[in-house]
């Protein structure tokens, strides 16, 4: 089962590598890419004039293996 995750936050540059003073926000999860839209909008219009803010989309599926990593 797909679950979908806004993430996101306050970086230090617009490089968005490093977030200010704490790690980045997981907001979810959400059972589909609709609603977790209209959270990322709600976020992403929030900081529409702050060019450090950023918020993405990111899916996880449940039911299958986590990625490997080597």
């Amino acid at each position: 089962m797909q679950q979908y995750w806004v993430v996101g936050g306050e970086y230090t540059d617009t490089r968005f590598h490093n977030t200010v003073g704490r790690d980045e926000k997981w907001i979810g999860p959400f059972d589909s890419y609709d609603a977790a839209m209209a959270e990322w909008s709600k976020h992403a219009w929030q900081s529409v004039d702050d060019c450090h803010t950023r918020y993405r989309i990111e899916s996880i599926d449940k039911d299958a293996p986590p990625p490997c990593t080597d």
